[in-house]
């Protein structure tokens, strides 16, 4: 298969931590379950990345680390962009501008509903409005997985093919 983009969206996050602000709020007790269970599931695939970026919120962070583990990929291989945090389409391509060329599985962690519409975005020549994304398509711990191009750095829109979107719910 040619290149691949993995966009998940962080796992549940808990909201009645105490935490000061949005970005440090830490995962729920289901999104420690079920960051674990999207990375076994990413491994039955066979679909280990050789490059990661994620958001720095807290809860990505704990999602990715959670999944990476899973899957073997060490966490100091992890990119950590800042950018992702609140980003929206524009930004996050420019963030996939940026994934080495010869990068061919990537994994992208990061917050809704900046993944949702770059999912719309790369997968539908269509306005965000007419998509298959539907708001809430993309739920906590959601991996949507999507055929890409060749090059990272010039990606229009409908430029991707959508392979699946994996729910950790649906996960036995």
């Amino acid at each position: 298969m040619s290149r691949q983009l993995l966009i998940m969206r962080h796992a549940k996050s808990a909201w009645d931590t105490g935490a000061p602000t949005d970005f440090e709020r830490p995962l729920a007790a289901r999104g420690q379950r079920d960051a674990p269970r999207m990375g076994r599931w990413l491994l039955s695939e066979d679909l280990v990345p050789d490059h990661v970026v994620s958001s720095p919120a807290t809860r990505a962070r704990e999602t990715v680390t959670l999944v990476c583990e899973t899957l073997g990929f060490k966490r100091k291989r992890i990119v950590w962009d800042a950018r992702i945090y609140g980003a929206d389409t524009d930004e996050l391509l420019e963030v996939l501008a940026e994934v080495p060329k010869k990068a061919k599985t990537v994994l992208l962690v990061g917050h809704n509903p900046g993944l949702e519409f770059l999912s719309s975005f790369l997968a539908n020549s269509v306005p965000q409005s007419d998509s298959v994304f539907e708001s809430g398509l993309v739920r906590t711990a959601t991996v949507v997985q999507l055929k890409m191009p060749e090059d990272w750095s010039t990606l229009q829109a409908g430029c991707a093919s959508l392979i699946t979107i994996q729910h950790p719910a649906d996960l036995s």
